[in-house]
């Protein structure tokens, strides 16, 4: 069983920075790909930015491109999200996901529905 906890999570204003980490437990980390959604009140969950961990390629919303980096440490199971000049429409709660598969092709990172295990989910709130 994959367990996955998200923290960093807070209330900042416009132009601040966080980092948000999930450390992943259970069944292999590395392979697989690790993604970052987010849900603001109201809205559905959206694609925020993913991370080959094998490989570390990466692929971004546009809406975040550009401000927030994803990276990740194989050796300690864990995967970022720095996030630079936080937008008041970055609230939301963040969650961590892993794929279903470790062969999950590029053209499908961004489905939330490829994604089988997911996080509690953070807080983000930015003041504005």
């Amino acid at each position: 069983q994959v367990q996955l906890v998200e923290s960093g999570g807070g209330l900042v204003q416009t132009g601040d920075s966080l980092r948000l980490s999930c450390v992943a437990s259970g069944r292999t980390f590395s392979s697989y790909v690790m993604g970052w959604f987010r849900q603001a009140p109201g809205k559905g969950r959206e694609f925020v930015a993913t991370i080959k961990t094998s490989d570390g390629r990466t692929h971004y919303a546009d809406s975040v491109k550009g401000r927030f980096t994803i990276s990740r440490d194989n050796a300690k199971n864990t995967v970022y999200l720095q996030m630079n000049s936080l937008l008041h429409e970055d609230t939301a709660v963040y969650y961590c996901a892993r794929s279903r598969s470790a062969y999950l092709g590029p053209e499908r990172w961004t489905m939330s529905n490829e994604y089988g295990y997911w996080g509690q989910g953070t807080q983000v709130a930015v003041s504005s």
